[in-house]
């Protein structure tokens, strides 16, 4: 090892000048003696390729429906298994290193991704998620749909503003449609959550800026500070359309969702 990394079963640091075992297929990398506790190893897939570092979300999601990369449906099945007890889920950040290195390790994986299970640290994996999210090209709403689901978001009538916004989602492109049904349906339940402490307006501060974005890669200063309380507003409005519109895109049978 000559740059200290985290071994991918115990999460400590495999430090400089260490030995240490890496996957050729995954790129899981493990201290010698962690090698008998490492999770199933990964079949050789020869279709399987890299993720690009960035791209629009269609770039990384699967070619059948429901179209959720398989990148968030592992770090949400992995949130909804050990962190619906973690208090500020989403909004406790998880160490920056750890975060860009999970990150990295799972786009380089591609479609066979390494286990999550041994990252020690659930906020770690949340940080992967929005990280991936912030990192996409254009944001999850893109940028030709952004001011239609802030005028959406802006009309005062509750119907009306339901219908327009479900109207909006129809039109996102497939990959984007299916995964943002995937990730309202999954802070639905986190914020019904009492251990996590993170309501839909908690929920909405965090994830405006990453779901929703603004009209253009490089948007000017003044922007910025207008779209900010507008970008909670749409994501407040979403997580308040009935789950039964959003399972309309992905089902009811989330588990089937994870890649094996």
């Amino acid at each position: 090892v000559i740059r200290p990394e985290p071994c991918g079963v115990c999460g400590s640091r495999i430090r400089f000048g260490k030995t240490a075992i890496k996957c050729c297929q995954c790129q899981l990398l493990l201290h010698t003696k962690c090698r008998e506790q490492c999770p199933s190893p990964c079949a050789p897939g020869p279709r399987h390729h890299s993720w690009p570092h960035e791209g629009v979300l269609a770039d990384f999601a699967p070619s059948t429906p429901p179209l959720v990369p398989a990148l968030v449906v592992q770090c949400v099945t992995e949130v909804e298994t050990r962190g619906l007890t973690e208090t500020g889920l989403y909004r406790v950040p998880g160490a920056e290193q750890l975060v860009r290195e999970w990150k990295r390790r799972l786009l380089r994986a591609g479609g066979v991704l390494p286990t999550l299970s041994s990252v020690t640290d659930i906020h770690v994996v949340c940080g992967v998620l929005k990280d991936f999210l912030r990192g996409l090209k254009e944001p999850l709403v893109t940028f030709g749909l952004h001011p239609a689901f802030l005028r959406a978001a802006d009309i005062l009538d509750d119907a009306a503003c339901d219908t327009a916004l479900c109207h909006v989602v129809s039109k996102l492109p497939p990959a984007n449609r299916d995964t943002l049904a995937f990730l309202m349906l999954h802070l639905l339940r986190v914020s019904h959550s009492p251990d996590c402490k993170m309501d839909v307006l908690n929920l909405s501060r965090v994830f405006g800026p990453t779901l929703v974005g603004h009209s253009s890669a490089n948007p000017t200063p003044l922007a910025i500070m207008e779209d900010t309380p507008r970008q909670c507003k749409v994501v407040a409005r979403l997580l308040s359309l009935p789950p039964d519109f959003w399972r309309g895109f992905v089902g009811t049978e989330q588990e089937n969702l994870v890649p094996v």
